[in-house]
């Protein structure tokens, strides 16, 4: 199984995510590919069997809009039948930008794993191993 971990991050927790979701896919004996926006496009999509996305809550609880979003909003079109996790911190608000973005998922025929993870903050050690354990099932 190939699988793309899509992230972007501004403090470096939405990175620290990426990584143990990368980790957690790599466990389960899936090849993975950690890549930020700028190296992911709609034409990426095909080439992976699961793709993860990691962005957290920006402003008033939506995705970043300079580089995550136009990638997201990209590729969204080709997301259909394609197995997708969704990943991200925040520091503010209750998880809108999160529920928000399960819904263009689903909108877009993807098959998604649970209702995105969300963590607050600096992931602790029960936040990191949930990210291993979304790693495992999205290459499971």
């Amino acid at each position: 199984m190939k699988i793309a971990v899509v992230f972007w991050s501004q403090t470096g927790n939405t990175e620290i995510m990426a990584n143990k979701v990368a980790e957690g896919a790599q466990e389960a004996g899936a090849q993975v590919d950690v890549l930020t926006p700028d190296a992911f496009s709609a034409g990426a999509v095909a080439g992976y069997d699961a793709i993860a996305f990691g962005c957290p809550a920006m402003g008033d609880e939506v995705l970043e809009e300079a580089e995550f979003e136009p990638m997201f909003a990209d590729v969204e079109g080709a997301l259909g039948g394609k197995k997708i996790a969704l990943f991200g911190s925040y520091g503010w608000g209750d998880g809108q930008w999160m529920r928000d973005w399960v819904e263009r998922c689903k909108n877009a025929g993807a098959n998604l794993i649970g209702e995105g993870l969300i963590l607050n903050g600096t992931p602790d050690a029960d936040g990191e191993a949930q990210c291993v354990e979304l790693g495992k099932q999205i290459a499971g």
